[in-house]
């Protein structure tokens, strides 16, 4: 079977999924859509009466906005650095999800800096960090890196789908003759050549290096902020590894979540098997165990610390009547159970894997809460007379709508980019199929060779 008809076979499978949007699609996207509107409801009045309508306040200045911009900018980088290495490795079973992490890196890079401007009083004056900026301000390093690597995630995930969009614009598909001018038009007039082969081919692997050390320290960055601040819990010379290890660790949680959606929805069996959830849960583990080592660094120097500070802190980490749970949540499901389940090869399923992995995501965004709020609450100058809800944080209905709304907008995105491009690549995918059929039929002529 040669390229061609390996593209048009697979075409046939994966054409429905942008050719029709059915009544469970409409389903979801009205579902999420609501979910956005109550958020957006929600802004106005935030922006109408106010930060009073928050939980935030003199002292606690940071709560679920900063867990969740810390949260989606984290899984972000992890896309970028999983599919960076994956395609430089150029391992073949990469192939069917790769996309899928392109798409979190630029998906959730959108989403996770909106929820730093829900945190700024004064939007009017946004634009007066571009036109003055203080280069000695960690907060300028952060908006320049992320600006920079959300422009390289969408070029490196642009050069992956040029063939795509060439097959696309030239396949019989019911998809209308604006999509495929579109199609046409993105594809750049990709002809499969040998000298367009090698160009796009170089650019994505250029890409793909730059990526990597960009995501690194655009994360890094992010984590400077907390660590150049005394405060107990933040002031850390491990913040920067800490936060890059957890930030790829959760975010392989969260592509083996979409994996095993995508898989349900449109039925692509076929191409995201057991064995992309194995490796891909291999790797989580291999991550946990690093992220496990710099976790229990971090709390065993803070609780041999001679420093009053750090030990109130640790009190309330460990103190059930405060955040004793939560620790105990974040901790367990997030480091414990996914080596429990991975590690035990009876344990070691699909279904296993990502209940797994929505626990260990779950526990690595209260994660991300216990880093900013406790810290905060922990006020090294005594409070007197002062009411509880100035020193303690507790999130209103608002934040809570927004959040909610933050994570209906990536899974809305998903859904809508799905729509529009193939979430299995088809140009690699096919290449995959020829060489293992081609492989298949030269076993066939060696056995028949030998056996004659």
């Amino acid at each position: 079977m040669n390229f061609k008809e390996t593209t048009q076979n697979l075409l046939k499978e994966l054409a429905p999924t942008i050719e029709k949007f059915t009544w469970k699609d409409w389903l979801w996207t009205i579902s999420l859509s609501l979910v956005i509107l109550w958020g957006m409801y929600a802004l106005y009045l935030q922006i109408a009466r106010g930060h009073e309508v928050t939980g935030m306040r003199d002292n606690v200045v940071w709560g679920l906005y900063v867990a969740n911009f810390i949260f989606f900018i984290g899984i972000s980088y992890a896309g970028a650095i999983i599919s960076g290495i994956l395609h430089l490795m150029n391992l073949e079973w990469r192939k069917p999800i790769i996309r899928i992490a392109e798409l979190i890196t630029v998906i959730a890079t959108i989403i996770g800096p909106l929820y730093i401007l829900l945190c700024m009083g004064r939007l009017d004056r946004l634009h007066y960090l571009f036109i003055y900026p203080r280069l000695q301000s960690p907060i300028t390093w952060d908006v320049i890196a992320i600006l920079t690597y959300l422009v390289g995630s969408v070029i490196f995930l642009y050069l992956t789908l040029i063939r795509d969009f060439s097959i696309l614009s030239t396949q019989q598909l019911n998809i209308g003759l604006k999509r495929k001018r579109i199609y046409r038009f993105l594809s750049l007039g990709f002809k499969n050549t040998s000298e367009q082969k090698v160009l796009l081919k170089v650019s994505t692997n250029i890409m793909a290096i730059i990526i990597i050390p960009i995501a690194i320290v655009v994360h890094s960055v992010l984590s400077w902020i907390f660590g150049m601040t005394l405060r107990p819990g933040w002031h850390s010379t491990i913040f920067g590894p800490y936060f890059v290890l957890a930030a790829v660790y959760s975010g392989t949680g969260v592509m083996i979540l979409a994996m095993y959606f995508f898989r349900r929805l449109y039925g692509l069996q076929r191409y995201i098997t057991k064995k992309h959830f194995v490796y891909l849960g291999y790797i989580m583990i291999m991550l946990g165990a690093g992220y496990g080592y710099f976790t229990f660094s971090e709390y065993l120097t803070d609780w041999y610390s001679s420093e009053k500070w750090n030990t109130e802190l640790i009190d309330k980490l460990f103190n059930w009547q405060e955040y004793g749970g939560l620790f105990f949540f974040a901790n367990v499901a997030g480091i414990l159970l996914p080596f429990i389940v991975i590690g035990i090869p009876k344990l070691r399923t699909i279904e296993s894997i990502t209940l797994v992995s929505a626990l260990m995501v779950l526990a690595m965004w209260v994660k991300r809460y216990l880093i900013v709020v406790p810290t905060l609450e922990t006020t090294l100058i005594p409070m007197q007379e002062t009411r509880p809800e100035y020193i303690h944080y507790t999130a209103t209905w608002l934040e809570w709508a927004l959040t909610f709304a933050g994570i209906a907008a990536f899974i809305l995105m998903f859904k809508l980019a799905s729509k529009f491009i193939p979430i299995i690549p088809i140009w690699e995918t096919s290449e995959s199929i020829k060489k293992k059929t081609s492989a298949i039929d030269t076993n066939v002529d060696l056995k028949s060779v030998t056996h004659a």
